[in-house]
């Protein structure tokens, strides 16, 4: 993908996230998100553990995870992509009393978005929540690198991804999406088929089609006429092929934990809401291997070596 084909994407990006500044903490993680914010409650967790005292958030949005970490002593410091999310950012770092906060746009494929304006502060921890669904393919490395250089040797680093083994268990257009994404390969197959055989590959693939939900989940569209979330790039990742990209990136001690358990494929939710939720959150153990399929998202967490 051309630098051009990088500016179109992250122009569509920005315009998905500027009409959602002023409702995206409550859609996700205030009282009216569909789930508790237990994604944010492992990456705080790992921050704690690592001794974590000042933090640069990659991707910060709203300054969502500063109001997680509110009555902590952490120093926060956060760059986001879309101009109206920094605006709130800053709004939010002011309410919070954490006037020093420095809150300002940058994107995660430029090298000098990782450097704080001003004096350069030193920071022993690096988050990404949210992003790397929308870093274009093959520069997640390049992106992983960056974190892990923006730290102090020993930093903690932690960054959040879409599960895309998750599609193993949801049985509708992701699973579609991984088996013809990532576990079939359809080139291979064309290219071994005879001229019959590729009329026949086109019905077998119609045929995979038909045994899932190709309806769900919903598109989420935008508010205003602009490219919504399912509209725009938003890739998932397999979390081993993560893990490894992270340890080329620099990375060392990493480890995959899981978060937002379904403890039922989630069409069937709206089925036994009640009981679904308790049963999910009563999963929810980011060392539990059946996170591996039953949890939507995955988080690696790393260090920078000493």
């Amino acid at each position: 993908m051309s630098s051009l084909d990088h500016d179109q994407v992250e122009r569509a990006i920005s315009a998905c996230y500027a009409t959602w500044a002023d409702s995206y903490y409550d859609d996700y993680y205030g009282e009216r998100a569909p789930y508790p914010p237990v994604h944010a409650d492992l990456v705080r967790d790992a921050l704690i553990e690592g001794g974590v005292t000042t933090l640069l958030d990659v991707g910060c949005g709203p300054a969502s995870f500063l109001r997680h970490i509110a009555d902590t002593d952490i120093t926060w410091h956060g760059f986001d992509l879309t101009p109206e999310m920094v605006d709130e950012g800053r709004r939010v770092a002011a309410s919070l009393d954490r006037t020093g906060s420095q809150v300002w746009v940058g994107s995660v494929l430029d090298d000098h978005a990782f450097e704080t304006p001003g004096e350069l502060t030193e920071f022993d921890g690096v988050i990404m929540i949210g992003v790397l669904p929308h870093v274009p393919e093959g520069q997640d490395e390049a992106v992983l690198r960056r974190m892990c250089a923006s730290v102090t040797p020993g930093g903690v680093l932690v960054a959040e991804a879409r599960n895309a083994l998750f599609g193993l268990f949801t049985l509708n257009r992701p699973t579609f999406a991984l088996m013809t994404n990532n576990l079939i390969d359809w080139v291979s197959l064309e290219s071994m088929a005879g001229p019959s055989e590729s009329l026949a590959l086109e019905a077998v693939r119609a045929a995979l089609a038909a045994h899932f939900r190709m309806d769900l989940p919903p598109i989420r569209q935008g508010k205003q006429g602009e490219q919504g979330y399912d509209e725009v790039l938003s890739r998932m990742h397999v979390p081993f092929e993560l893990a490894e990209a992270a340890r080329r990136a620099g990375w060392i001690d990493v480890e995959l934990r899981y978060a937002h358990f379904h403890a039922l494929p989630p069409m069937y939710e709206r089925v036994v809401p009640e009981a679904f939720l308790r049963a999910s959150l009563a999963m929810e153990d980011p060392r539990d291997w059946r996170g591996i399929v039953m949890a939507s998202t995955v988080t690696v967490v790393g260090r920078r070596p000493s």
